[in-house]
């Protein structure tokens, strides 16, 4: 009866096969060049129609056609029962630790989330919602119950509200009304906070609580029995997600299915500015979307991931969609970003997903554990690399790759284990650009698929690709089958279409995994998507000769200096990052009436305690972070720091104007927590120079000053 998932992946993996060397991974549509915009590009596998779903039903007769996320868990629950699904490691309150993963099969996942479904809607009932498609409310960090919660919804018919779990009480505030939510399914940890925000949140009546309410106290003394008398005088009742499940369990009820039309998720973007934005998604995008990532992954029944990524974010959610659609497992991380090693030791992922600033710090520490050390150890690594990378840029078609057959063997693998990834199969980077020098190192390290992407909430992620074979960097591949693609001409940057040797402007998409609209916001709906179905998205590119796209600007994200020169800062970020083994965060800054640029750098503690040893000639403990404060405001150590993020600069021929001329260290200057920081971990330019602005005032004083003394020294001479 299921038998379109097995079809749907041996079509994936043979769809997954790149193009004969040297020919376009996408591909012009004839006729389609317009004036102000290129022509439209397509995945070369579907240049004459872009693909909705790998499902092959009605063509060979099979009784149940995929079409929603519903149906992908419910065909892949049939086929692989007694796989493992959602794993998690649980703590022991005695030894104050994390244990090893515990793991509930597919079976088990469908039984829980068949209850917990019935459940909700007994609970929406007994207050008085009666209609048939509305919203829950989803806070709290990554763990089983996310998905599960999720995955009940889907199975009522009903969608999920994504809240973050990091950002502050103002937006879940306005998340909360502005999706009239009636139930929000959170952690313990949360309910305070939603019973304070509860005179302002005059649609919510229920409160469902991941974490056991009871532990055993007398009645009228446990944690549900305390928040609840605080509740019910507001109106609102707290309920244990176990308790809903047996209330459900008790009244079954059947699964009322979603159609391909109905929203799976209201998805509020995590912007930088502004309030967020409700991105409305339905089942038939979300099926667009995991057929794609199915197509460009090549996810099985055997894969595990390691979820670590906020799943309010559509990045990881649509990663999960696929292991949930193949039956692959998912193995949960205990929450601290830190010690996330430690869970990937033991999970062992095939299949990782992350973003850039995780991957540059790979990037440093492997650099400082093996190209940096002295002796043989650091002269293989070295020769190791260097060989590999040689042969990553074979001009022979085809004849490029990261791997050999030896060096893997008895380098590779003993250094990427270090980091749990020896199994590792398929890596991708995405949401925000990755240096290309990094990029190579680590493929030439992890001996894998390691490919960029791009995709935005509002394509449910997935928007191109970089196919398997490709080891070009600097590029996020080809459009991916469900999308289509063009440039715009932004003239007032520069920016044409006509530019030789690669067109240039706004990346415009269009296709199957688009959204549907900003709920309850008609006119930045419309500014998003003209009148020809076409979504701006702000990012400008460049496409090359195989149809492979380049983010090289943001229309809204470019400084322009004083004597007139625009100023990408983000690419002057990914550049330092990468080379410079002892930053974890970068802020580049330009003021529009000064000439150069100053910068707030983030430091890693182990690496930078090394770098700053040296510069003063003493030891420095990394784990005293007063201490490494201290240490980092020290005179001799930030002249050492400047001296050699110049050299990177140099290096990699940077204009005058783009060195950073001062800069202010500190140990974690941006952050989810002080909102400087997004739940994907990109920067909020506007927030971060507002909180930074007497620093980096005094950073344009001292670097002005030092001009001014060099002047004078000069003028002696």
């Amino acid at each position: 009866m299921f038998s379109s998932t097995s079809l749907s992946l041996e079509r994936a993996a043979d769809l997954a096969k790149p193009p004969p060397p040297g020919q376009p991974h996408s591909v012009i549509v004839p006729g389609s060049k317009v004036e102000g915009r290129t022509a439209i590009y397509r995945h070369w596998r579907y240049p004459n129609e872009l693909m909705t779903t790998l499902d092959p039903a009605s063509a060979d007769k099979i009784v149940l056609k995929i079409t929603t996320a519903h149906d992908a868990f419910e065909a892949a629950v049939a086929l692989t029962p007694n796989n493992r699904c959602l794993g998690y490691r649980p703590y022991d309150l005695v030894t104050k630790t994390f244990g090893q993963y515990q793991w509930e099969d597919y079976q088990t996942i469908q039984r829980r989330r068949a209850n917990f479904g019935a459940g909700l809607v007994q609970l929406h009932e007994r207050v008085g919602v009666t209609e048939s498609k509305y919203g829950v409310g989803l806070w709290c960090q990554n763990r089983p119950e996310w998905q599960i919660t999720d995955l009940a919804c889907m199975s009522q018919g009903l969608y999920t509200v994504s809240i973050y779990d990091t950002l502050g009480p103002d937006t879940t505030e306005y998340i909360i009304n502005h999706a009239s939510l009636t139930c929000v399914v959170t952690s313990l940890n949360h309910v305070t906070t939603l019973l304070k925000l509860k005179p302002r949140l005059p649609s919510l009546k229920l409160i469902v609580v991941l974490d056991p309410l009871c532990a055993g106290e007398l009645p009228g003394q446990s944690k549900g029995d305390l928040l609840n008398s605080l509740a019910n005088d507001m109106g609102v009742t707290i309920h244990y997600i176990r308790d809903v499940e047996a209330s459900g369990e008790l009244s079954p009820r059947p699964y009322n299915p979603p159609k391909p039309e109905d929203i799976i998720t209201i998805n509020y973007t995590s912007g930088t500015t502004g309030d967020p934005k409700g991105v409305v998604l339905t089942h038939a995008n979300s099926i667009a979307a995991t057929n794609a990532s199915l197509l460009i992954i090549g996810t099985s029944s055997n894969d595990v991931i390691c979820s670590f990524l906020p799943l309010a974010h559509i990045y990881q959610r649509v990663g999960e969609h696929t292991a949930l659609m193949v039956g692959a497992a998912i193995g949960y991380f205990h929450g601290n970003i830190a010690e996330l090693v430690d869970d990937m030791k033991l999970v062992r992922p095939t299949i990782f997903s992350a973003v850039p600033r995780l991957y540059n710090r790979f990037g440093g520490v492997i650099k400082e554990a093996t190209i940096k050390q002295p002796g043989f150890r650091g002269a293989l690594s070295r020769h190791v690399v260097s060989t590999k990378l040689e042969a990553l840029k074979n001009p022979t078609p085809g004849a490029a790759t990261n791997k050999h057959a030896l060096y893997d063997r008895i380098w590779s693998r003993r250094v990427v284990s270090a980091f749990g990834l020896d199994r590792c199969k398929t890596m991708v980077s995405g949401s925000a650009p990755l240096d290309p020098s990094l990029h190579q190192f680590l493929r030439a390290v992890f001996a894998n698929h390691f490919l960029q992407g791009y995709g935005l909430t509002e394509t449910y992620a997935v928007s191109l690709a970089q196919l398997e074979g490709d080891f070009s960097a600097g590029n996020c591949g080809a459009v991916v089958p469900t999308t289509e693609a063009c440039l715009r001409d932004v003239p007032d940057m520069d920016y044409l279409s006509s530019d030789k040797p690669y067109p240039r402007g706004e990346l415009l998409l269009r296709g199957s995994s688009l959204f549907r609209e900003y709920y309850r916001n008609e006119a930045e709906t419309s500014k998003a998507i003209d009148e020809n179905g076409w979504f701006h998205t702000g990012d400008i590119c460049s496409v090359d000769e195989l149809g492979r796209f380049r983010i090289i600007d943001r229309v809204k994200n470019v400084l322009k200096l004083a004597q007139g020169e625009y100023i990408s800062p983000e690419r002057i970020e990914n550049v330092y990052l990468a080379n410079c083994g002892w930053i974890n965060t970068a802020y580049v800054h330009g003021d529009s009436h000064q000439s150069f640029l100053v910068g707030i750098f983030g430091i890693a503690p182990d690496t930078f305690a090394a770098f700053a040893g040296k510069a003063l000639e003493q030891t420095v403990d990394h784990t005293n972070l007063k201490k490494l404060q201290e240490v980092a405001q020290d005179v001799k150590v930030r002249k050492a720091a400047l001296k050699e993020l110049d050299k990177i600069a140099r290096k990699n021929k940077f204009n005058s104007y783009e060195r950073v001329r001062a800069i202010k260290l500190f140990v974690d200057p941006f952050t989810i927590e002080n909102q400087l920081l997004t739940p994907t971990l990109k920067l909020k330019r506007p927030q971060t120079a507002k909180c930074y602005r007497d620093h980096l005032d005094k950073l344009y004083d001292e670097a002005i000053k030092e001009e001014e003394v060099n002047g004078k020294e000069k003028a002696k001479l």
